[in-house]
C-alpha cells in the first residue's frame, strides 16, 4: 500500500504540494489543456472573470466564498472538456487605496502634499504591490484554478489604454460632459463619490419647527437655511389654496429680514410636517432639480471642509455641527422657534469609504449622459442599453428577484459623475490650454497644454473588466471593412457567467452591461449568480473588529484544512442569501475529509490487483448499486448546470457517508471475506470510488487530486482535467 495512506490524511502536507502540481502541469491555462489533448480545440466556451480584490489588505472570508463557488464553476467546466477559461486580477480601488496609504503617513506624522503628487503615487504603488502578492498568495492557498498567465490590474496599462480609449469615445459621443452639477461631497475625503457609494445610516436627531413668515417649516438641518428664499408647497394642498406660485412674501429669517417666493410643485409630501419646506438648491440633490426646473437662485452656503461661508454671517468659518445649536438659539430669540422633537430618526448620507457625512455641492465635474441618445446604438440612451439584454432574457439574474431591484435602480438613474479628486487612479484624459480643451488618447504634442488634475470614479475602469482583461481595444481588427474581434476576445467575451455578492448590483453589474453594451454592441455576460453576504454563527456581519477567527480564512485552513472550509461554505448556501459561517460546520467536514480518506485506503486495498481495463460483471445487488450512483450523477449534472451547487454538495455528502461508506463497503468487505462474488465487490467500490472522486472534485478538489494520484494504475491525466462522470465524451479528446 501507499505509505500515504499508511497515516491519517494531513491537508498542512498535501495542498501546497497539489497546487504546485495543478500549476506546474499549465492545465488552468486553456491554450494548454488544447495543446496536451484534453481539451477539443472546437469544444464549447466557459469563461469568467474574477471580481478582482482590491488592493488594500487580506483576503476575507467574503472573497473565500467568492472564490470557493467560482472555483467549483470553473473545474465543473473543465471536468466537462469546455475551453475553460477563469481570468484573475486585482482592482487598484482608488480611494480605498489612497485612504489607506494616507493613514499610514500620518502615523509618519507625514501628508500627501508634503510628499507631491509623484512621490505620493510610489508610496501608494509600492502599498498596492504588497497587498497584491499577499491576495495572489491566498487565492493559491484557496485552491482557486485561475489562469495566472492572463492576470490582469485595473490600473496597469492595458487597462489604462481601455480606459482613454472608452472615454474618448464617450467624448466624441456626447455622452461625457464637463459642468455645473450637484454631487456629493465627501469633506472628510475630499472627493466626489457617486450614488452608490454614498451609505445611508439611521441617526436619532432633533427635528425643529420654525416659524418661517405665515409658515411653519421642520428640518433636522437649521445650518443649511440661511439661503434659504423660496417655500415650496403642494399644488392641490387646499391649505395654502390661497396662494400663489410665484407670489413673493417679506419675513424676518436668521440674519434679518428677507423676501421669500412661492413654489407650488407636486414633488412636496402633503402629509410630512406642515406640507411645507423651504428649498436649499445648492446642498440637495432634490431642490437642486427643483431649483433646475425653475431656474432659481442657488446659493453656497456650507464650504468643501464642512463649515459655513460668509452668507451664514456671524456663523461664517464654524463646522456646521458646532453651529447649528447657535443657530436654533437665535432663531429662539427672534420668537421664531416653534418645537424640537427630541426623538426624531432620520437617514444620514455617509461616504462608504471614509465614514464623513456627505455635504452635496454644486461643481464643475466630469459626467456621463445615461438619457442623450446615441445614433451608433440605434439611437437608445445608456439606460435602455442597460436594461434591454435583463428584459429581453438575454442576461440571467440568479435569484430572480434581483431584477426587479435592477430594473428600479436603471429607471431612476441620474447622471454619473466621474471625475474624483484624488491622485490616484487613472487620470481625466483632458488637457487645457487657455480657454481651449484637447480631449484624446495620447496627450496633445504642442507645448502649453495642462492635464485635468482629477482621475476617474474606479468603478470606470473596473465596468470594461469583462473586454478590457480579453485584449480590447487592440483585439479589434478592421478585418473586410468591418471591426471584428481577435485572439481571446473572439473566443472568450461575452462571458458565461459573472458571479459575485449582491450588492454590487449597481457599482459594478449595471456598469459593465452599460460600458459592454455600448462600446462592444454585446452583454458582457450570460449569467450573473449573485451569493449573499458570510456571516457569523450568531448572524452578525463578519469583521475583525469582532475579534472573530473566522475572518481570515487563511487561519481556518491552517486547522482544518481547504476542502473543510470549502464545504462548509457552500453546504447550505443558496444563491443571494446570506451565509452563517458555524465553525462546528467546519469541524464536521473535516470529518467528512477523513471519511473519504479511510474510505478510499480501503477500496484502494481491495482492488490493488483489479485490472480496470477489463472489470468483472456485476452482480445483481451491486449492478443496483451502479444504477443507483448513475441517477444520481445525471441528477447532479443537470444541477450543476442550473448552479445548484448547495443542494449537489449534500447528495454527494450524504451518498458518499451514508450509502458508499456505510452500506456499500460494509457488504463489499463481506463479499471479499467469505468470498462470494468477490470480483463483482472489487470492481463496484472501485467503480464507485472513481466516479465519486470525480463528483466531489469541484468542491474538495485537493483531497480527490492527491487520492487520484495515489491510484497510481489510472491517474493517466490529473484529475483536474479528468472527464465528469456523466458522458461529455464529445467535448473531450479521449486517451
Amino acid at each position: 500500500m501507499d505509505e500515504r495512506l499508511l497515516k491519517p490524511y494531513d491537508p498542512k502536507e498535501t495542498e501546497d504540494k497539489i497546487y504546485k502540481i495543478w500549476e506546474e502541469s499549465g492545465f488552468f491555462n486553456p491554450d494548454i489543456c488544447i495543446e496536451k489533448g484534453v481539451t477539443k480545440p472546437d469544444a464549447p466556451v466557459f469563461s469568467m472573470v474574477l471580481p478582482p480584490p482590491n488592493v488594500t489588505g487580506n483576503l476575507h472570508t467574503g472573497h473565500a466564498l467568492v472564490l470557493i463557488i467560482e472555483d467549483i464553476m470553473t473545474r465543473h467546466a473543465r471536468m466537462q472538456g469546455k475551453r475553460t477559461l477563469w481570468l484573475p486580477g486585482t482592482d487598484h480601488a482608488a480611494i480605498a487605496t489612497q485612504s489607506k496609504v494616507e493613514k499610514l503617513l500620518e502615523k509618519e506624522g507625514i501628508r500627501k502634499s508634503d510628499l507631491g503628487r509623484e512621490e505620493f503615487l510610489k508610496r501608494v504603488e509600492k502599498f498596492a504591490q504588497d497587498s497584491h502578492d499577499t491576495i495572489v498568495n491566498q487565492c493559491k492557498k484557496m485552491g482557486a484554478s485561475l489562469d495566472w498567465s492572463r492576470e490582469a490590474y485595473t490600473l496597469d496599462e492595458k487597462r489604462n489604454l481601455a480606459v482613454r480609449t472608452t472615454f474618448k469615445q464617450m467624448y466624441d459621443d456626447g455622452l461625457i460632459y464637463r459642468g455645473h452639477r450637484i454631487v456629493n461631497w465627501d469633506p472628510k475625503g475630499q472627493t466626489v463619490i457617486s450614488d452608490d457609494e454614498v451609505v445611508y445610516e439611521e441617526r436619532k436627531n432633533k427635528f425643529y419647527t420654525f416659524k418661517y413668515g405665515p409658515f411653519e417649516i421642520a428640518t433636522a438641518r437649521p445650518e443649511t437655511k440661511f439661503g434659504d428664499k423660496y417655500v415650496v408647497m403642494h399644488p392641490d394642498d387646499k391649505r395654502y389654496l390661497d396662494w400663489k406660485h410665484g407670489q413673493k412674501i417679506n419675513l424676518e429669517w436668521i440674519n434679518g429680514p428677507i423676501e421669500a417666493t412661492v413654489i407650488k410643485d407636486k414633488m412636496i409630501d402633503m402629509e410630512f410636517g406642515t406640507g411645507v419646506m423651504t428649498i436649499t438648491p445648492w446642498h440637495s440633490h432634490e431642490d437642486f432639480a427643483l431649483a433646475e426646473k425653475y431656474k432659481l437662485d442657488k446659493e453656497q452656503i456650507i464650504d468643501k471642509y464642512g463649515k459655513l461661508l460668509g452668507i451664514a454671517g456671524e456663523f461664517a468659518g464654524m463646522k456646521i455641527n458646532d453651529a447649528r445649536e447657535k443657530i436654533v438659539e437665535k432663531l429662539k430669540e427672534k420668537g421664531l422657534l416653534v418645537s424640537i422633537d427630541e426623538n426624531y430618526i432620520n437617514r444620514v448620507a455617509t461616504a462608504e469609504r471614509t465614514g464623513g457625512m456627505i455635504e452635496p455641492q454644486i461643481m464643475l465635474q466630469w459626467f456621463i449622459d445615461v438619457n442623450k441618445k446615441i445614433p451608433s446604438r440605434e439611437n437608445k440612451s445608456l439606460k435602455e442599453l442597460m436594461l434591454e439584454p435583463v428584459r429581453d432574457g438575454k442576461i440571467k439574474i440568479l435569484p430572480g428577484h434581483f431584477e426587479k431591484v435592477y430594473y428600479n435602480w436603471i429607471e431612476n438613474l441620474r447622471d454619473w459623475c466621474i471625475s474624483r479628486q484624488i491622485w490616484y487612479g487613472h487620470r481625466i484624459p483632458v488637457w487645457y490650454r487657455n480657454n481651449e480643451i484637447y480631449c484624446d488618447i495620447e496627450a496633445p504634442k504642442e507645448a502649453g497644454w495642462t492635464q485635468d488634475e482629477d482621475t476617474l470614479d474606479t468603478w470606470f475602469s473596473s465596468g470594461l473588466w469583462t473586454f478590457s482583461t480579453l485584449g480590447w481595444p487592440t483585439a479589434v481588427k478592421t478585418i473586410a471593412g468591418k471591426p471584428e474581434k481577435t485572439g481571446d476576445l473572439k473566443t472568450y467575451h461575452p462571458t458565461t457567467v459573472l458571479e459575485t455578492m449582491y450588492d454590487l448590483i449597481f457599482f459594478w453589474i449595471a456598469r459593465m452591461i452599460l460600458m459592454s453594451q455600448y462600446i462592444m454592441g454585446e452583454i458582457p455576460f450570460k449569467n450573473v449568480y449573485f451569493h449573499g453576504m458570510v456571516r457569523t454563527a450568531d448572524g452578525k456581519k463578519m469583521s475583525k473588529s469582532l475579534g472573530e477567527k473566522a475572518t481570515d480564512p487563511l487561519d481556518i485552513i491552517k486547522k482544518y484544512g481547504n476542502d473543510a472550509l470549502r464545504m462548509a461554505m457552500i453546504v447550505g448556501n443558496t444563491p443571494g442569501n446570506d451565509l452563517k459561517l458555524n465553525e462546528n460546520d467546519i469541524r464536521g467536514y473535516s470529518k467528512f475529509a477523513n471519511k473519504i480518506w479511510n474510505a478510499s485506503r480501503f477500496v484502494i486495498e481491495q482492488t490493488k490487483d483489479l485490472d480496470i481495463s477489463n472489470l468483472p460483471n456485476l452482480d445483481e445487488e451491486d449492478k443496483i448499486n451502479e444504477k443507483e450512483l448513475e441517477d444520481l450523477i445525471i441528477e447532479i449534472s443537470k444541477e450543476m448546470d442550473e448552479f445548484r451547487y448547495s443542494i449537489v454538495a449534500e447528495k454527494l455528502y450524504h451518498y458518499f457517508w451514508h450509502t458508499f461508506a456505510d452500506i456499500i463497503i460494509e457488504r463489499s468487505k463481506k463479499k471479499i471475506l467469505e468470498n462470494k462474488n468477490a470480483d463483482s465487490a472489487k470492481a463496484i467500490l472501485y467503480i464507485q470510488l472513481t466516479t465519486l472522486l470525480k463528483a466531489l472534485h469541484p468542491f474538495i478538489p485537493f483531497i480527490t487530486e492527491e487520492i487520484w494520484l495515489i491510484l497510481s494504475t489510472i491517474n493517466k491525466k490529473l484529475l483536474l482535467v479528468e472527464k465528469w462522470p456523466l458522458d461529455n465524451s464529445k467535448n473531450r479528446i479521449d486517451d
